[in-house]
């Protein structure tokens, strides 16, 4: 379902003509304001150990409950990306973020509450103070470490992650990404 299909009264005045305007924005015909359907921020952490293996979690809740994920989530307001990705592998993982390095984007759809949620997923290749800590918590039902070549994307729950896994895999090949 489209966000915009539970906007029937305006947000601004109250008004019930609050029309479509666009394929992405509803207009009120009352007192003009337009609500635009931009995606949401979310953020997902990419963190070797040094051993060279991949920190992966196991997912405690729906959308995708017990498939694969890497550590992430959405950004609050008034947190920067960075801000955001290092608080949500603190509360799902223990690990302290020393560092982020932007990696790319990749455009997602994240169905929650019956709802599609336009996001914008940004990966960050993150370093952590003490990889021993590791401990599940918040979202993660577990937390563990992978070698790259026994990653298989195909048990990871959301698209976007498994895109994002195979884009990340791929460079580590081609030795992009030290």
């Amino acid at each position: 379902m489209n966000p915009l299909e539970k906007f029937e009264y305006c947000p601004v005045c109250g008004c019930h003509h609050f029309a479509e305007s666009t394929e992405k924005s509803r207009k009120c015909e009352n007192c003009g304001f337009e609500y635009f359907v931009n995606p949401s921020s979310a953020n997902v952490a990419v963190i070797m150990n040094g051993k060279g293996e991949l920190l992966v979690e196991k997912r405690r809740n729906e959308p995708a409950k017990g498939t694969l994920d890497l550590p992430g989530g959405f950004a609050d307001m008034e947190e920067t990306a960075e801000e955001g990705v290092c608080r949500e592998v603190k509360e799902e993982t223990g690990l302290i973020v020393t560092g982020t390095s932007y990696l790319f984007s990749v455009p997602n759809v994240y169905r929650y509450s019956g709802m599609d949620i336009p996001t914008l997923d940004l990966f960050f290749r993150c370093t952590v103070a003490d990889e021993t800590v590791l401990r599940a918590g918040d979202d993660a039902a577990e937390c563990f470490w992978l070698k790259p070549e026994d990653i298989h994307t195909e048990l990871f729950g959301l698209r976007s992650i498994r895109y994002g896994l195979t884009m990340f895999l791929d460079k580590l090949k081609k030795e992009e990404i030290k």
